[in-house]
């Protein structure tokens, strides 16, 4: 979802930047994307069924084994037809959240491979099992805010981030299914923290403070809420408290395994995954801001390796890495009064080709839609290399 949202809130850090004498030089993604199958209840509810959950990672594994058309195909078609087996007549909480975890699985797919539109049909479907568990509704809802975000769908993300905000209002029986309800607070947490980003994309600061209040609670302040309040910390200019949450979201994320947090459910564009790369990459934007350029570039080749292993090599987010690796490059040479241009053209050339950026005078197509702010980015920052040429 987030590499697109990320350079909004990138506007926030540069003014904050020159007013503490840091001088970010422009506006650059931090977020990657998700996927998962994780259980999603406390000791006291009911999971999925486990064969759904068996077939559920032969699914995902399979389809990221080749990284091609045909694997996701394949991987999907397993999906289907583990859907199939779960009736629609059954409405009781262990079969709604096997459908659910499914669709969740099926979003995630379509996700990487670009169906953002095919993929918000599977997570909305997920609403309307209205027996399923607060945590499935709570990562599905996650997911829509972030899609529609990336799409610049922003008046959608507000009205979904405020029906998850809602969940909680009569969630007493789903609270039961935890532990003391520690299990709905770190939701709760989690549901705020997605109000608080949104309220940030908007650039709206002081709304966006309020909710991201509780994700000071060390319980909730994992993995998507810890990135989430370290972006809004990093865009108001607070670089020290942002590095220790991005790290603080590496780190969790490090030590858990994919399915281990019963409270921590995600799919799609918030998984663990896909958080950890998008944490990883907004702590060396961070370090290059603060002028560590040796830290900078050796977090955000790690950063490249990795979102190559994980979408392959011709990804377009591979291109919105790049793209950050060269703005870093940028403001390396501008800092130390030296010239990186024929590092930066190569990699600037090589993002707008991976970004498949349309001819300039034409409009944009599919390929670059949720990409259009990165691929400006890119192809301005090119220009101006070549200008100076």
């Amino acid at each position: 979802m987030m590499l697109s949202t990320a350079l909004k809130l990138s506007r926030g850090a540069m003014t904050a930047g020159r007013a503490t004498g840091i001088g970010l030089f422009s506006r650059t993604p931090s977020r990657l994307s998700p996927s998962s199958s994780r259980f999603f209840c406390g000791p006291k509810g009911s999971n999925a069924s486990p064969v759904a959950l068996q077939m559920i990672d032969y699914a995902l594994s399979h389809a990221r084994s080749l990284k091609s058309d045909e694997s996701y195909a394949q991987g999907l078609l397993v999906l289907e037809q583990c859907l199939s087996t779960q009736s629609n007549e059954v409405v009781d909480a262990t079969s709604q959240n096997s459908r659910a975890m499914v669709l969740l699985a099926m979003s995630t797919l379509l996700f990487e491979r670009g169906a953002f539109d095919d993929a918000i049909d599977k997570l909305q479907t997920i609403q309307g099992l209205e027996h399923s568990h607060l945590g499935v509704r709570v990562a599905s809802l996650e997911d829509l805010v972030g899609l529609n975000l990336l799409l610049e769908r922003n008046d959608t993300s507000q009205v979904l981030a405020d029906k998850c905000l809602q969940l909680f209002v009569n969630a007493s029986t789903d609270i039961d299914c935890y532990n003391d309800g520690v299990g709905s607070k770190v939701l709760n947490v989690r549901a705020q923290a997605l109000k608080g980003l949104v309220e940030l994309v908007h650039g709206n600061l002081e709304s966006a403070e309020s909710f991201f209040q509780t994700s000071r609670d060390d319980k909730g302040c994992t993995g998507n809420v810890a990135l989430s309040y370290g972006e809004f910390l990093h865009s108001t200019g607070k670089f020290a408290l942002a590095k220790e949450l991005y790290q603080k979201a590496i780190e969790e994320i490090s030590a858990n395994k994919e399915f281990a947090d019963p409270h921590a459910l995600s799919g799609c564009c918030m998984s663990g995954r896909e958080v950890w790369l998008a944490a990883t990459c907004a702590l060396g934007q961070l370090e290059g801001h603060l002028g560590n350029f040796s830290e900078a570039e050796e977090i955000l080749t790690s950063v490249l390796t990795k979102t190559e292993e994980h979408f392959g090599s011709h990804h377009p987010n591979v291109g919105t890495v790049l793209t950050c690796v060269a703005l870093m490059f940028r403001h390396k040479a501008i800092m130390e009064h030296s010239s990186s241009l024929l590092i930066q053209e190569g990699l600037y050339r090589r993002a707008l080709d991976l970004l498949k950026a349309p001819s300039l005078g034409t409009e944009g197509t599919k390929a670059d839609v949720g990409r259009r702010d990165i691929v400006a980015l890119a192809r301005g920052a090119y220009a101006e290399v070549l200008c100076v040429q």
